[in-house]
């Protein structure tokens, strides 16, 4: 596999066709390939990233979600450690940011897409749905309605995603205490019903933020590149120990 050099990623900007790695099986060849895009990259032969940084395999990460649920916060405090503090200008249509995280030794570069809630931009999102291998489902823990549209997110993922893509659902801005209005427990019910990781989040403080890309890049990574002798990585598992380490060590 010959080297290459990804996009750069501009605010604003939606990607175009990506020959990013799939991380849920064999897709067809297109017409006048000789391997199929999606290709683990050969061991030692790492492709480059927009930034110089090399990756060994690359994915796509989707937020979703309610306009105001802090899609582009989460994103922005993972990708640069900063907050976005005061009045933001809600996302138009799908942006989009890389970041290169070390999983187990190995280089996992997430290009991460922001999408708007609003629902005249709801046909946009649709369309890349099925071209991402991992969706992070959002509602704002201050923000009921935000909540009670989480099953027809879920809905409209079943219909436009892949099947087995890989889905967690985030409770955020819970450092919002005296304007939560969704319990804990409501989202860990929620999430149970529907078989799904849960975490609730801070892009303000940075609580969990981390940790949830950090599990999705692990059970992607696992998906494509897992040896024989490797255990399987436990996702649930993953989130409800490392959840449980991070709520009880904040300040």
């Amino acid at each position: 596999m010959s080297r290459k050099k990804t996009p750069k990623s501009k605010g604003g900007s939606t990607p175009g066709a990506s020959a990013l790695p799939a991380a849920n099986g064999p897709r067809p060849v297109r017409p006048g390939s000789g391997a199929p895009p999606h290709a683990p990259p050969l061991p030692g032969r790492p492709s480059l990233g927009s930034s110089g940084d090399f990756y060994d395999v690359a994915f796509k990460v989707m937020l979703v979600g309610d306009s105001g649920v802090g899609k582009t916060c989460l994103l922005v405090r993972f990708k640069d450690g900063a907050f976005l503090a005061g009045t933001f200008i809600s996302t138009v249509g799908i942006d989009f940011r890389n970041k290169v995280v070390d999983v187990d030794g190995a280089k996992v570069k997430l290009q991460m897409w922001d999408t708007a809630g609003q629902e005249r931009f709801r046909s946009v999102t649709h369309a890349y749905y099925r071209d991402a291998h991992a969706l992070l489902l959002l509602y704002d823990v201050t923000n009921k309605s935000s909540f009670d549209n989480i099953q027809a997110w879920l809905t409209e993922i079943q219909e436009h995603a892949q099947r087995d893509v890989v889905l967690m659902l985030l409770g955020n801005k819970v450092d919002s205490a005296q304007e939560r209005v969704v319990r804990k427990e409501d989202g860990e019910k929620l999430a149970k019903e529907y078989g799904l990781p849960f975490m609730e989040t801070s892009a303000k403080t940075g609580l969990n933020v981390d940790l949830a890309f950090t599990a999705i890049a692990k059970e992607l990574k696992q998906r494509s590149m897992k040896a024989p002798s490797e255990p399987r990585f436990r996702l649930h598992d993953y989130v409800r120990r490392e959840g449980r380490v991070a709520s009880c060590c904040r300040p």
